[in-house]
């Protein structure tokens, strides 16, 4: 069908460049160097990938201490930026200055 419609028709209906019936690109060199560019770093990544630095054992917890750390250092610092306790007395103290409800 798509020979028909090239061979019977005068070109591509509407914008050449979009559509069901587009004009197809042309590959250049540029774009076949970087295909070619594209997977051999995909094949370079697969190489790296398929060669675990740690085995199963010496990945499994390998970064406990530091994650414990780095907890500890969170929580500290949102204590650092918690502001001090305040109190009911400290808050009602000016109040205190005659006392005249008291005996003393």
């Amino acid at each position: 069908m798509f020979l028909t419609v090239a061979l019977l028709r005068k070109g591509i209906p509407g914008k050449q460049w979009i559509g069901k019936y587009r004009r197809p690109r042309q590959v250049t060199l540029g774009m076949k160097r970087g295909m070619i560019r594209r997977l051999e770093i995909e094949a370079e990544n697969e190489y790296w990938l398929s060669r675990p630095y740690m085995t199963k054992e010496q990945e499994h917890d390998h970064a406990r201490e530091r994650r414990i750390a780095d907890w500890e250092a969170l929580k500290n610092l949102q204590k650092s930026n918690f502001p001090a306790h305040r109190y009911a007395v400290d808050h009602f103290n000016h109040l205190n200055v005659t006392k005249k409800w008291t005996k003393a």
